[in-house]
């Protein structure tokens, strides 16, 4: 690819476009920046180039001028001598020069408007160049922020989590001292038959012992009668 195909390319680029499509945006940047710098750096070596060839060719232009001047004074000097044959063969001269003449004008012209056009697309490149440059500081900026942000997420995370995990265990110690309370209300109920069953022997030994009181004070009451002031 051409240096000026390849710049114009990079110039016409919609800079966000690729950045979109890029897996890594920032080295996606770093690359275009680099491609930019190459490009620029070429972009004004050829420019140094067509600036000598300029140069070079407005030389060829004085000189050319210069030689046709000269054969024009000359067919001059003929015309004075009466050698109108000289003068002929001068203006020939002459005019094969004039015409090296338009062909080094219209290089000129050319090689003028070719390095207005690298001016033109030097100055865009530069333009695009800062704003990748600037593009690039500012995704540092956020990539830096963003990863403070992650930071900080992930800090708040585990603080939640270790909330959460304390106010889990304190749950869990209310549900111990609920179901300890309840079990001691069920310990107490699987007792209640037997020390119920203990009193009521007990009241049932009472009532027999009410008995055996009865039963000896009638016997007692008897045999008094029986005894011998009966008799």
């Amino acid at each position: 690819m051409g240096i000026f195909s390849r710049m114009t390319d990079i110039i016409n680029s919609n800079l966000n476009a690729l950045l979109d499509q890029a897996e890594d945006p920032e080295k996606m940047i770093r690359l275009i920046i680099q491609e930019m710098e190459d490009t620029l750096v070429e972009v004004r070596s050829s420019s140094a180039r067509v600036l000598a060839d300029r140069k070079a060719a407005a030389r060829r232009l004085e000189q050319a001028q210069a030689d046709a001047q000269t054969w024009e004074d000359k067919a001059k000097l003929a015309i004075t001598r009466g050698r109108e044959d000289l003068a002929r063969a001068a203006l020939q001269e002459r005019q094969a020069i004039l015409e090296e003449v338009g062909v080094v004008e219209a290089e000129l012209a050319a090689t003028d408007e070719h390095i207005a056009q690298l001016e033109d697309e030097v100055g865009k490149l530069q333009q695009k160049l800062t704003d990748a440059r600037a593009k690039q500081k500012a995704m540092l900026m956020r990539s830096k922020t963003v990863e403070s942000r992650i930071k900080v997420k992930r800090q708040m995370h585990r603080e939640a989590l270790d909330t959460a995990f304390t106010r889990f265990e304190h749950f869990e110690r209310r549900m111990d001292n609920l179901e300890s309370q309840l079990e001691s209300m069920d310990i107490g109920r699987d007792v209640a038959p037997d020390l119920a069953a203990e009193i009521s022997a007990l009241e049932e030994d009472e009532k027999i012992n009410s008995e055996l009181d009865r039963l000896k004070s009638q016997m007692a009451g008897k045999d008094d009668k029986e005894g011998p002031g009966a008799a």
